[in-house]
């Protein structure tokens, strides 16, 4: 069996439009043939009748009719005809006898064609009637002296003649309407092009395969993913943007429909400073939901023609973090534990081994009273236990890494603000902590004593952490709170200041941050309750 041909879209698409225009040239040329020529058989028929009546009402050609002296009318028309366009002249008498024929020497035979009658009741008539030489489009008048017939003027158009007339007026619009085709042809090529270039060279079945895909691969990412245009209508979204979004219209009412109707005003979304460039895994608010988000640009020939939108909620991640922080922080403080304990116990067998036993008692009661001053200090000026429990395992740490870390003594916190949760408080005052052991570490002229002011005596929470470390770098200090911003291994750090500011911003506070004397910075967030 023969395998079908198979044409493309764009084929297909080019096909149909060249025979299109054929069709409609083809129609033009017909409609256009036909109102010519019933226009040229007006025109060349009001022409022959006209002729015949002026002939009809020549005086000299009354006289010689009247006399039948056809010598006479023959000469007299002959000078007329040759000034003429008629294919013939005929003069007849009152019996419808030939008096004279331009193309026809036999007189006194009878005027064929049947449309006589009429002019010798004395009107004059146009009919297309076959005479001696063919078919014709004849002008026929009286010719009247006192009052009464006496002949006939008959002035014929041959039809052969009058088609080649036609034919020969056709020409320019038949080269015309191939200009026009070819034209056409050119056209529909390059518009066939076109839209195959817009199309990326695919066949509707596969666009079609490819939508359902995009569909199908959108509503099984976990994430919330919406596509706009550059007016910020929306021309995608997937179910888990709805829900996120509790957005509840049906797709009709939400495809070309306003983002902002959805989504209130966010700067992540309208900001036009960001809308050229891709932005990824930044902490923002749609809706009062606090999501991750990324925008990333769509790119059609080497123009933005929108933005493709994807979220997810960032509790889900922050639940996840907050265990892994817990953990990480539960394995910290065990490890500087277990180490200092290895160090007393190192001392202590050999201060017994060494049977010095009132200085082994005064080792165990330095230490005890030292570890049992800080744990009342923190457990009596900080009422959650949540912080009690990360300043109690950021303390060790500092003791592990060879760092002091100092408590104010007006410290004090006994509940957290509204605008803020536990964990984001945590993240806040943890990161704070591990940057100034960090700077603390990098330079070997500080004091390697941290402060730690954290109260909230006034309407603020208050926290204040300085340290005798590096600095921030003058390079860094403007952008010092967007995410990748370090001066340390950008693999593994750049997002903590980030994470600080975004949940400070979140609690409508503010963090600043300036140099500390002779070395170091000291950062203070401030908190309203």
């Amino acid at each position: 069996m023969r395998n079908k041909i198979q044409f493309s879209f764009t084929n297909k698409l080019f096909l149909s439009l060249l025979l299109f225009s054929l069709i409609v040239l083809a129609l033009l040329q017909s409609y256009i043939w036909n109102v010519t020529e019933a226009s040229l058989y007006r025109s060349l028929g009001d022409k022959a009748q006209i002729q015949a009546r002026e002939l009809a009402v020549i005086p000299s050609l009354i006289q010689y009719v009247e006399q039948k002296d056809t010598n006479k009318i023959s000469e007299l028309v002959s000078d007329i005809f040759q000034q003429s366009d008629a294919s013939y002249i005929v003069i007849g008498d009152a019996k419808a006898y030939r008096l004279f024929h331009t193309a026809n020497n036999d007189i006194y035979s009878p005027m064929v064609g049947n449309d006589n009658e009429e002019v010798l009741n004395g009107n004059s008539s146009t009919t297309i009637s076959r005479g001696s030489l063919g078919l014709a489009l004849r002008g026929k008048a009286p010719i009247i002296n006192k009052g009464k017939v006496i002949g006939i003027v008959s002035v014929g158009y041959m039809i052969d003649d009058i088609y080649a007339l036609h034919k020969k007026q056709f020409i320019p619009f038949i080269i015309f309407c191939s200009l026009l085709f070819i034209a056409l042809f050119i056209f529909s090529l390059c518009f066939a092009r076109a839209i195959k270039k817009q199309m990326f060279n695919l066949e509707p079945k596969e666009i079609a395969l490819l939508v359902k895909s995009q569909k199908s691969i959108m509503e099984s990412i976990f994430e919330g993913i919406i596509a706009i245009d550059l007016n910020y209508k929306i021309i995608n979204i997937n179910q888990s943007a709805r829900i996120m979004l509790g957005i509840n219209v049906s797709d009709e009412q939400l495809l070309n429909h306003d983002l902002c109707d959805f989504i209130k005003s966010s700067d992540f979304i309208y900001g036009k400073d960001n809308q050229l460039k891709d932005i990824h895994d930044q902490i923002c608010y749609f809706n009062n939901i606090n999501v991750i988000a990324n925008r990333i640009r769509i790119i059609v020939d080497d123009n933005i023609q929108g933005w493709v939108i994807t979220f997810r909620n960032f509790n889900d991640i922050n639940v996840l973090s907050m265990q892994l922080t817990q953990v990480t922080q539960y394995v910290d403080n065990l490890r500087a534990i277990r180490h200092e304990h290895l160090n007393w116990m190192a001392t202590l067998s050999g201060l017994i081994y060494m049977e010095r036993y009132e200085e082994a008692q005064s080792f165990i009661a330095l230490h005890s009273a030292d570890n049992q001053y800080n744990l009342d200090f923190i457990t009596k000026h900080f009422q959650v236990p949540a912080v009690c429990g990360l300043l109690i395992g950021k303390y060790s740490k500092a003791h592990e890494i060879g760092l002091k870390l100092v408590f104010d003594p007006a410290c004090q916190l006994k509940m957290l603000p509204d605008m803020i949760t536990e964990t984001e408080f945590m993240s806040i005052l943890g990161n704070l902590l591990d940057n100034a052991f960090n700077a603390a570490l990098k330079n070997p002229n500080g004091n390697k004593t941290i402060h730690l002011y954290l109260s909230d005596a006034t309407d603020e929470v208050v926290i204040e952490v300085s340290d005798q470390g590096c600095g921030v770098d003058e390079n860094m200090r403007d952008s010092i709170f967007e995410p990748g911003v370090t001066s340390q291994d950008a693999s593994e750090h750049g997002i903590g200041l980030h994470l600080v500011s975004t949940y400070v911003k979140k609690a409508n506070g503010y963090i600043t941050f300036e140099d500390n004397q002779p070395y170091g910075t000291i950062f203070s967030v401030f908190i309203p309750k």
